[in-house]
């Protein structure tokens, strides 16, 4: 395996970002619902709005979600295709069942080529 040290160390921060159950939470829910803001996060996990925010932080910091501002809301969406692919893994899903813009890009690429 002639892998580099530094692809080893990226895989191993993007498992640390999924490493804590409501991160795990919240990514999967935006795979499966979309893209969604805070106020959508907090009715589905039942967590604060200040305890979304800080773990949304930490998925933004490692590359996994990005988010877009709409009006006076900030929407997220997964935005890294190994995170699906980890969460897909562990939950025994299929991507193309997600209803994230990331992964139906992806689901479009597979199915044209």
């Amino acid at each position: 395996m002639e892998e580099s040290k530094e692809l080893y160390e990226e895989k191993t921060e993007l498992l640390k970002a999924l490493s804590h159950p409501l991160r795990l939470q919240i990514v999967r829910g935006l795979l499966v619902g979309g893209c969604h803001n805070v106020r959508c996060m907090e009715a589905g996990t039942g967590q604060s709005q200040s305890t979304i925010s800080q773990h949304l932080m930490r998925l933004k910091a490692a590359g996994v979600v990005r988010c877009e501002r709409q009006g006076n809301e900030m929407y997220y969406e997964v935005s890294d295709p190994d995170a699906a692919a980890v969460v897909a893994a562990l939950f025994g899903d299929k991507e193309c069942d997600y209803n994230c813009p990331m992964t139906l890009r992806s689901s479009e690429a597979v199915q044209q080529a």
